[in-house]
C-alpha cells in the first residue's frame, strides 16, 4: 500500500515540475526535432538526393524516438542522484524505510508517463514534417516493454555510478553515442556472428524486433520476444546487483553525506 501510495505521490510531483517548466519542455521538444532533422539531410547528403529512403526512414524515425525515449530513462537515476546529493539530501533518501532502489524505480516509473507523452510529441513533430505517418499495432507493445526493461537496468548501471562518484555528467554524456549506436544498428538485417553477438548487447534486440513490427509490418515473432525479454531481464538485474552493490560500498566509505 505504501509503495502504491508513493507511486501516486511521485506521478503528481512529476506532472507537476512539467507543468511549472513547460518552457524547458518544449524547447528540449523542439531542440530534439531539429536534431533528428540535422540526422536526416546528413543521410540523404550521403546516398544522394534521387534515393527514397522507403521503409529505412520508417526504421531511423522508430530508432531515434526509442533513443531520445532511452535517453530519458537512463538519465532519470543517475540524474535524481545527483540532484540528491548536490542538494545533500542524498543521505535522507537512504534513511527511508523504503529501500531506496525500490524508491528510484518507482520514482523513474512515475516519471515515464510525462516522458511517453514527450517522446510522442516528438513523434508527431517528425512524422509531420518527414511526411512519412507509422502505422502502430498491439504488437509493437511486447518489444517496447523489453525496450524500456532494459533502458531502466542500464539507468540503474549509471545510477551505481552516480552514487559511487556523484559526478558523471561526461560518462552520461559518452553512453548517449553508444546508446545512438546501439540502437541505430540494423540487427534485424545481421546474419552469422555478428546477430548471435547482437543478442548480447542491451536494448538491440529489442530495438530490432520493434523496426520489424512497425517499419516493415513483419509478423511477431514471440520466441524472438522471449529472448528480448531474457535479454532485457538480464540487464536489469545486473543493474540492480551493482546499485546494491554501489549502496553498500558509499554506506561503508561513508559517502553519503558529502559531496
Amino acid at each position: 500500500m505504501n509503495l502504491i501510495w508513493l507511486f501516486g505521490a511521485e506521478l503528481k510531483r512529476g506532472w507537476i515540475l512539467q507543468r511549472r517548466y513547460v518552457v524547458e519542455t518544449i524547447a528540449l521538444m523542439i531542440g530534439l526535432t531539429l536534431v533528428f532533422c540535422g540526422l536526416l539531410v546528413s543521410t540523404q547528403n550521403l546516398v544522394g538526393p534521387d534515393v527514397q529512403l522507403g521503409d529505412r526512414l520508417d526504421a531511423l524515425v522508430v530508432s531515434y524516438v526509442l533513443w531520445s525515449l532511452s535517453l530519458f530513462i537512463m538519465g532519470n537515476i543517475a540524474g535524481e542522484l545527483q540532484q540528491e546529493a548536490q542538494t545533500g539530501t542524498l543521505e535522507q533518501l537512504f534513511l527511508s524505510p523504503i529501500r531506496a532502489a525500490q524508491l528510484l524505480i518507482i520514482r523513474a516509473l512515475a516519471n515515464l508517463a510525462p516522458q511517453l507523452v514527450i517522446n510522442l510529441a516528438i513523434l508527431i513533430l517528425i512524422m509531420a514534417i518527414t511526411g512519412n505517418w507509422l502505422s502502430f499495432s498491439l504488437f509493437a507493445l511486447p518489444p517496447l516493454i523489453t525496450v524500456l526493461l532494459s533502458a531502466y537496468g542500464l539507468s540503474l548501471v549509471l545510477g551505481s555510478l552516480a552514487l559511487l562518484f556523484k559526478k558523471v555528467q561526461q560518462v552520461l554524456a559518452v553512453f548517449q553515442f553508444l546508446l545512438f549506436f546501439m540502437l541505430m544498428a540494423p540487427m534485424e538485417t545481421w546474419t552469422g556472428p555478428s546477430y548471435l553477438l547482437g543478442w548480447l548487447l542491451p536494448i538491440t534486440p529489442s530495438a530490432g524486433l520493434l523496426r520489424n513490427v512497425i517499419s516493415y509490418g513483419a509478423p511477431l515473432d514471440w520466441i524472438l520476444v522471449l529472448l528480448a525479454l531474457l535479454n532485457s531481464a538480464l540487464y536489469l538485474g545486473l543493474g540492480l546487483l551493482l546499485f546494491h552493490w554501489a549502496e553498500r560500498k558509499a554506506k561503508k566509505y561513508g559517502g553519503l553525506g558529502g559531496y
